[in-house]
């Protein structure tokens, strides 16, 4: 085999997507960079995920432990393995999933979410666990809500946005609202909002939600890869360079 034949394929944006986003133009004031600059990690009040920038470097892995502080919390995603040093908190097999096929259209019920919003917003993500919701993450990006008698039942938002893509996230819908098909519109709508920039959604999902999966296949989603999702601690003391 020549060397030109083995030379290892390009790095896709969604292969390391906290890190393509918080390098990427919607990063901006949401991102936080190790002083190294070989990672990097969203700010404490809108997400606890963190990167770095080639999982296969240990100098990137001491950049974010460094970042971090020792013993600090960060959650990192995709088809890596910490380091011995780093602490394992939670551990979750998980799946990324293409929508550029979806069906995007707007929800006409769907009312637009901000920082008011926010107390409501956390009500709801407690009740049904879709993934951490912070007090600033409404404003990563667009989200999207429904209301009934006033209250908010249902929403769906953006967080993750490497350059070109745009991950819905906090699809959730109060139980006693199931079944109205609220889930499918919303995440259609916020779609709508993702394609109208030009940009393809995508997004991540616990991979024993099968329910969850089965809905986003139905509406176009298709299967791109199998990340993890890592809670992790920091090395009590940072290691060195």
């Amino acid at each position: 085999m020549s060397p030109e034949t083995e030379t290892a394929a390009p790095v896709h944006v969604l292969d390391n997507p906290v890190w393509a986003a918080l390098n990427g133009p919607s990063g901006g004031a949401f991102a936080e960079a190790a002083p190294g600059g070989l990672a990097a990690r969203y700010t404490a009040d809108t997400s606890p995920f963190g990167a770095p920038a080639d999982p296969q470097d240990p100098r990137a892995w001491a950049d974010l432990a460094e970042l971090v502080g020792p013993g600090g919390p960060v959650w990192v995603t995709g088809l890596l393995t910490p380091p011995p040093a780093w602490t394992t908190v939670l551990s979750v097999e998980g799946v990324q999933l293409d929508g550029s096929a979806v069906r995007a259209e707007p929800a006409p019920e769907a009312v637009r979410l901000g920082p008011a919003d926010v107390p409501e917003m956390i009500e709801l993500v407690e009740l049904t666990k879709p993934g951490p919701f912070l007090d600033r993450t409404v404003e990563l990006g667009t989200y999207l809500g429904i209301r009934h008698g006033g209250r908010l039942v249902a929403m769906a938002g953006e967080r993750m946005r490497p350059p070109g893509w745009s991950e819905i996230s906090a699809v959730c819908t109060h139980p006693d609202h199931r079944g109205r098909g609220l889930a499918a519109r919303l995440v259609r709508a916020v779609a709508a909002e993702v394609k109208a920039r030009g940009e393809r959604p995508f997004l991540h999902a616990a991979a024993d939600n099968t329910g969850a999966i089965a809905l986003y296949e139905s509406m176009g989603f298709t299967l791109r890869r199998r990340p993890s999702f890592i809670g992790l601690r920091a090395p009590a003391a940072a290691p060195q360079g």
